[in-house]
C-alpha cells in the first residue's frame, strides 16, 4: 500500500446484487487510482439471496484489497453499512450502494468537492432512474420524517457520499438499533456539501424495500427521532376533551333552561366508540415508544459476522 496517497475505504451493503460485483469492484479500482488514490472495498453480505458471499470470496482472492464480510443473517441495509464502517481503516469513507445505480466514476467527483475544506459530501440523485412508486414513496417518507422531527431533509440524497475519517469515527460511537445513515450524518454536524451526480439504471434485481418496509422504517425513524408524536396525542387529547365540555355545557343549558329533552343514544354510542378508538390510538403510539426503549434497553449487538476474508486493522 503506498502511505503517501491517501486511503479511500468504499463500504458496500451487498443484497440481492451478485451480478453486479465484478463490473463494480473493476470500475471502483480504476475511479480510484486515477484520483490517485489507494483504496480498500469492503463488500458487506447481507444474506444474501443469490449467494453473493462466493462471488465476494473470489472477488477478495483477486484483489487483497477487496475485504469482504458475510453477516449471519439478513440485519438490514444500514446495519450492513455499520459493520462495514466499523471496519474501515481509509482516511476517506465511501459509502455506495451494490446496484450500480450509484456510480463509481462519481467518487472522482466527491472527493474533488471534499477537498475545498468539506467533512461529508453527499452525491445528490437529481433525475433519479427509479420507478415511479420508488421516487413517490421517497418524497412522502422524508417530508413526513421533516415534519415530525422539524429538520429540513433532501430526498434526492441517499447513502451515496464520501466522509472524513473523523466523521466516521463519530458514526461508531452512535449505538441505536435504529438506524439511517444519511440522517446520522447530517444530525452530526460537520460541515456538509451535497452536489449532483448522475443516476443509473439499476444493474440487476429489484429494490427490497417494499411499501410495508418503507412504512415501518418511516415509523421506526420517526419514533426513534421524534416525541411529536406524543406531545400532538396530547394536543388532539385536550381538544377533543374541551369539545366534549363545551358541548356537555350546550346540553346542560337546554335541559335546565329551554326545556328540551336531549334525545340521541346513536350519537351517545357514536361518540363512546369514537374515544374509545381514540384511546387505544395513544395507548398504541405510547407502547411504540416503551418497545423502543425495550429495544434499547437489552442492548444486543448490531449485527453479527459469521466469516471475514481480507481483514486487517486499522491505520
Amino acid at each position: 500500500m503506498d502511505t503517501t496517497q491517501p486511503l479511500i475505504s468504499v463500504v458496500v451493503p451487498v443484497y440481492g446484487c451478485r451480478s453486479c460485483l465484478h463490473e463494480l469492484c473493476e470500475r471502483l479500482r480504476k475511479t480510484i487510482t486515477s484520483i490517485p488514490a489507494d483504496y480498500e472495498i469492503i463488500l458487506v453480505n447481507d444474506a444474501s439471496p443469490d449467494h453473493a458471499w462466493e462471488t465476494i470470496i473470489q472477488l477478495g482472492e483477486e484483489d487483497e484489497r477487496v475485504r469482504g464480510i458475510d453477516l449471519a443473517r439478513n440485519f438490514g441495509q444500514h446495519y450492513a453499512i455499520t459493520a462495514g464502517l466499523d471496519q474501515t481503516s481509509g482516511d476517506w469513507i465511501v459509502v455506495m450502494d451494490c446496484d450500480l445505480q450509484d456510480r463509481p466514476e462519481e467518487i472522482a467527483t466527491l472527493f474533488q468537492k471534499a477537498q475545498e475544506g468539506y467533512e461529508v459530501v453527499f452525491g445528490k440523485r437529481v433525475q433519479r432512474k427509479d420507478q415511479l412508486k420508488k421516487r413517490l414513496s421517497s418524497k412522502l417518507f422524508y417530508r413526513t420524517y421533516d415534519y415530525f422531527t422539524g429538520h429540513s431533509s433532501d430526498h434526492t440524497v441517499a447513502n451515496f457520499s464520501i466522509a472524513e475519517k473523523k466523521v466516521i469515527e463519530g458514526f461508531r460511537q452512535m449505538k441505536e438499533q435504529n438506524r439511517l445513515y444519511p440522517l446520522f450524518l447530517q444530525w452530526m454536524g460537520y460541515k456538509t456539501a451535497s452536489i449532483p451526480v448522475e443516476h443509473n439504471g439499476r444493474g440487476d434485481g429489484s429494490s427490497s424495500y417494499s411499501l410495508k418496509k418503507l412504512i415501518t422504517l418511516a415509523t421506526d425513524t420517526i419514533i426513534a427521532q421524534s416525541n411529536k408524536p406524543l406531545r400532538l396525542s396530547i394536543q388532539f387529547g385536550f381538544f377533543i376533551s374541551l369539545g366534549s365540555f363545551i358541548y356537555g355545557l350546550y346540553l346542560f343549558i337546554r335541559y335546565f333552561f329551554m326545556d328540551q329533552h336531549v334525545q340521541g343514544w346513536t350519537s351517545v354510542m357514536v361518540s363512546m366508540y369514537f374515544i374509545a378508538g381514540l384511546m387505544f390510538f395513544n395507548f398504541g403510539i405510547l407502547g411504540l415508544y416503551i418497545g423502543k426503549v425495550f429495544d434499547e434497553a437489552k442492548g444486543r449487538p448490531l449485527y453479527l459476522i459469521r466469516e471475514q476474508i481480507n481483514g486487517r486493522k486499522r491505520r
